[in-house]
């Protein structure tokens, strides 16, 4: 390939750059922002708090490429006696254990779950009402969404499956992934990737002729504009961000995961003292919400759950914030379809798409991942199938 495009620095378009990079090609990445990361942002100090929880999942496919890199770097262990911190809202009480029917239901491979069912009304003929209910709601952490029962079976039993395993699927980066994407960064600039920064592409017709493919790793509303398809769409969740400083109380709970309704509290610094300063720690929550709800209706869900497990955080609090995250949670899947039914990564004419709401296999990052790495394949793949036939034609 003579070059390749990307548009878009975060966690897909640097895989794309990387992977293009070590195939050979000269890479450019524009990327809007003064420094690269897209989602994938830590938060300056004190306070290292990822732009939304983020956890990278062992045993998917990116987890192997950044290991082999030396990309992952540390990861955050979860001390024995902070495990056993994990709390359940249940019945308006937190409790210690889970229904015995939701971790039944957790068993299951993904691959018994129906595509075209709806995961409350399968998961009710299995394990009854009130499992399948808390079930769902467990599953939030993994979908953003603030009804997953009314999704794919297949599409949310494999994220539930996925986030009770023993040991633990989910990691995280220590130090935050801000850390992380430094580290690709730094990759990328010694495979000889060229990346601009604030360097925001409005239409592909700025971009110079004869410049080879392009691949577009921006959010799917931005791509939408940028490709001029308003085709473009996905469902995605819509998510209450809710970012707390405390002073450190013995007894805290790790983690509240709310079985009455979707929302997940977690105490960051549980597992990564590093996160803030000593004496204090960090929590973060992510409080889906629908489509008739606000920002304040996710901030009061959170509040309520601190108040049953974490006494006296108001008078302990000293930093917060809380934002809205909407269509930047990844895809998710309706009864019906699956990942296949999402916008194509090759989009015709050289322009491929990636990112977490496109048509690639995976868990939350792992769909930016496979999605970047079958789009530098398809153009690598598309460019070799030019050259063969400028050769026969000049052999002809």
């Amino acid at each position: 390939m003579r070059k390749l495009t990307i548009i878009g620095g975060g966690f897909a378009g640097l895989t794309a750059a990387i992977t293009a990079a070590e195939a050979g090609v000269k890479v450019t990445v524009h990327e809007a922002h003064r420094t690269p990361g897209g989602r994938a942002r830590t938060a300056e100090g004190p306070y290292l708090a990822n732009e939304g929880p983020h956890a990278i999942y062992a045993g998917g496919p990116h987890w192997t490429w950044l290991k082999q890199r030396g990309l992952l770097g540390a990861l955050a262990p979860l001390p024995v006696s902070e495990a056993l911190r994990l709390r359940f809202h249940r019945g308006g009480a937190l409790r210690r254990t889970p229904p015995l029917g939701m971790l039944r239901q957790s068993l299951r491979d993904a691959g018994q779950a129906p595509v075209d069912v709806d995961f409350r009304t399968w998961a009710t003929g299995l394990v009854g009402e009130r499992a399948a209910h808390a079930a769902a709601a467990y599953a939030a952490v993994a979908t953003f969404h603030h009804d997953p029962g009314s999704l794919s079976a297949r599409f949310v039993q494999e994220r539930l499956h996925r986030a009770t395993s023993v040991p633990p699927e989910a990691h995280f980066v220590r130090g935050g992934w801000g850390l992380l994407i430094e580290r690709m960064v730094a990759r990328a600039w010694e495979t000889g990737v060229r990346i601009e920064t604030s360097s925001r592409v409005d239409s592909l017709d700025a971009l110079p002729l004869g410049e080879g493919p392009v691949v577009v790793a921006t959010a799917l509303p931005a791509a939408a504009r940028l490709l001029g398809d308003p085709s473009l769409t996905w469902e995605s969740g819509r998510t209450v961000l809710f970012d707390l400083a405390l002073r450190t109380r013995k007894g805290d709970p790790f983690v509240i995961s709310d079985l009455d309704a979707p929302g997940w509290i977690e105490r960051f610094t549980a597992q990564d003292p590093t996160l803030a300063p000593a004496g204090q720690q960090l929590i973060q929550a992510q409080l889906p919400i629908g489509p008739g709800e606000s920002k304040a209706d996710g901030v009061a869900h959170a509040e309520r759950l601190l108040d049953l497990g974490f006494r006296g955080w108001r008078q302990r609090t000293v930093w917060r914030r809380d934002s809205v995250c909407q269509g930047r949670t990844g895809a998710v899947d309706r009864p019906g379809t699956t990942w296949r039914d999402r916008p194509a990564v090759d989009r015709g004419d050289g322009v491929y798409l990636v990112g977490d709401q496109v048509a690639a296999p995976g868990v939350l990052a792992e769909v930016s991942f496979t999605s970047a790495v079958e789009a530098v394949s398809l153009a690598l793949r598309a460019e070799r199938g030019v050259l063969r036939k400028g050769l026969d034609l000049k052999h002809a």
